[in-house]
């Protein structure tokens, strides 16, 4: 593993500042805009700004990079990423932070992208599992980290931003001083809506419903914490908890979904997240441990959704399409994450804070049956025919480049040896003729 970490170490620490400043970022804007007094649904507008800037990026930025390179790339996304901190610190006016956090998405989809197309340039087919799961843990510590900044400081002061300032200026460091070379020109994303939706109804639909949670969730989950009278440590440890769960379940979720039809688990995963929401309705924060236990329950499926979209997309596609089948998925879902928080800040603000769950629970429910009428519309991909499952990235939205770090991108993923070799033979001799 030492062997793994070590050529990349720079890199991991850039991810490492970038995602706890990123963490501090998305705990302390909410939290900051509920202190103000402003509307829910004004705060949602902040986190639909977020995801639309941020998928956005995901088309803007490889052009760029071909233009002016790499590095000079890096450099800018973590300028603005810094200036966007200060706007927040220096001007506490609505419009001014749906700006900033349209270039806060923007850029930190740029600074993935840069960052993971290194990685890639280190990755191996013998190692490209182990670098994944180091990626995979390094973000998850980094967000947890940042969150957990938050409680050290008082949100009404400009002191927590002027910090998540100082860490993005960090981050610059370890990647800008690495000897390592420039990679090869980031994946362009390329989205045929007709072909993925022909593909797998189910995938398509589901990509976007899991948009639509993750971006309820990630943009107005700490408004419910603020609002329900929940310290900043406790809202921190209720974001945490849910990473939790989805680390602890992705993996027994992923195997039961190579077992079985993906669609039966899609249906169990929705009724899951409809249980734990309609707990926290019921019983809401009152008692600390009910409330911890139903948020864990919804993290065990609120992340590992968008993983068995992606597993059931790419069954009905061959191995060479991976990267652009599920960056397909990931457009899709920035869509579902674009819509989410203006549909659960409208119901927030009709119901109270208990809406934001109320949401959640009626987009599982969704999401689950729609899965279970696809069951009864098409045969289940045979066993045999069906990709592994992989996790994502908790809490880190996915990049084209981040998909390229997955082991499934490689077309002899799962292949034995003697197989992979006859690949290989195939392949020289497809270049020859």
């Amino acid at each position: 593993m030492l062997a793994t970490i070590a050529p990349v170490g720079a890199l991991l620490s850039s991810t490492f500042l970038v995602l706890a400043a990123a963490g501090l970022a998305l705990y302390l804007v909410p939290l900051r805009a509920v202190s103000e007094g402003w509307p829910t649904f004004t705060i949602s507008l902040m986190a639909t700004s977020y995801a639309v800037a941020f998928t956005a990026s995901c088309f803007i930025t490889p052009h760029l990079v071909r233009r002016v390179g790499h590095v000079r790339v890096f450099g800018a996304v973590l300028a603005l990423l810094i200036i966007s901190q200060l706007i927040h610190a220096i001007i506490v006016e609505p419009t001014a932070w749906i700006i900033a956090r349209g270039i806060t998405g923007f850029s930190l989809a740029g600074t993935y992208m840069v960052i993971e197309s290194w990685l890639n340039e280190k990755v191996t087919n013998e190692n490209r599992g182990a670098m994944f799961s180091v990626y995979m843990v390094t973000t998850m510590v980094g967000l947890s980290f940042g969150q957990y900044i938050v409680p050290l400081g008082d949100p009404m002061l400009p002191t927590l931003f002027m910090i998540s300032a100082v860490v993005f200026a960090l981050a610059v460091l370890p990647t800008s001083l690495s000897t390592a070379q420039s990679p090869q020109p980031l994946t362009v994303v390329r989205l045929d809506l007709v072909d993925l939706y022909r593909r797998s109804p189910a995938a398509v639909i589901g990509a976007f419903m899991a948009g639509l949670i993750g971006g309820i969730w990630n943009g107005l989950a700490p408004v419910f914490a603020t609002r329900s009278g929940l310290s900043t440590a406790e809202g921190a440890t209720m974001l945490v908890m849910a990473m939790i769960g989805g680390t602890v379940f992705q993996y027994p979720l992923g195997r039961a979904s190579d077992k079985m039809d993906r669609r039966r688990v899609m249906v169990f995963a929705g009724l899951i997240g409809v249980i734990s929401c309609a707990s926290i309705v019921i019983f809401g924060t009152g008692s600390r441990t009910v409330f911890f236990i139903g948020i864990f329950l919804l993290g065990t499926v609120l992340y590992p959704i968008y993983s068995l979209n992606v597993a059931h997309a790419n069954d009905h596609a061959g191995p060479e399409e991976f990267v652009s089948i599920s960056s397909g998925m990931l457009v899709l879902y920035g869509f579902g994450a674009m819509a989410g928080p203006l549909i659960a800040g409208a119901a927030m603000e009709i119901t109270g804070p208990t809406g934001l769950f109320a949401v959640l629970g009626f987009s599982f429910l969704f999401y689950a049956f729609y899965a279970l009428w696809r069951i009864s519309q098409r045969e289940q991909v045979p066993e045999e025919m069906r990709g592994d499952f992989q996790p994502i990235v908790l809490g880190q939205e996915s990049t084209p480049q981040g998909l390229e770090l997955d082991p499934r991108s490689d077309p002899e993923y799962g292949l034995s040896e003697d197989l992979r070799g006859d690949q290989t033979d195939r392949d020289s001799t497809d270049q020859k003729v």
